[in-house]
C-alpha cells in the first residue's frame, strides 16, 4: 500500500512540476486545475512531513 501511495505521489508531483515549467516557459498562465493540483500536493506533503516528524520524535522520547 506505502508502495502505491508513493509511485501515485511521485507521479503527481511530476505532471504538476513539469506542466508548471512549461507554462512558465511559454509565459502562459496557469489552469486552475494545476493551482489546486498543486495545492493539494503542497499540502500533503505538509502533512506528511509534519505526521513523520511527530513520529520521529515520539520514537525518540519513547512516548
Amino acid at each position: 500500500m506505502v508502495e502505491f501511495a508513493a509511485l501515485t505521489y511521485g507521479l503527481l508531483a511530476s505532471v504538476i512540476l513539469s506542466a508548471a515549467k512549461r507554462n512558465h516557459k511559454l509565459r502562459q498562465p496557469h489552469p486552475p486545475l494545476l493551482l489546486y493540483m498543486g495545492y493539494l500536493l503542497c499540502g500533503l506533503s505538509a502533512g506528511a512531513a509534519i505526521a513523520l516528524g511527530y513520529m520521529v520524535v515520539r520514537t525518540i522520547f519513547g512516548g
